[in-house]
């Protein structure tokens, strides 16, 4: 797996204390909810930012997926809480 850029929005980025990061995740890791658990294990304000990851929202290349998302060639990976709508 090649380095992934990952940003991260609203509480997500407000918990795990920075706006995004550059990393390689395990080959293992091969879609959207695979990397959000990889990532709940890095540490503690990632397992916060993530305890609930059925509500976290992701976009691979600003498109928004589901957590069953593949990642292979995705260039930006970005994580933000659910949307309120108005």
């Amino acid at each position: 797996m090649s380095a992934l850029k990952l940003s991260y929005f609203a509480w997500v980025r407000e918990r795990i204390g920075r706006p995004g990061e550059t990393l390689t995740p395990p080959d293992d890791v091969k879609n959207i909810g695979e990397l959000i658990e990889w990532l709940s294990r890095r540490g503690e304000e990632y397992a916060y930012a993530f305890e609930n990851a059925k509500v976290i929202r992701a976009a691979i290349d600003r498109q928004h997926v589901k957590h069953d998302a593949p990642i292979a060639g995705a260039r930006e990976i970005a994580f933000f809480p659910p949307m309120t709508g108005g």
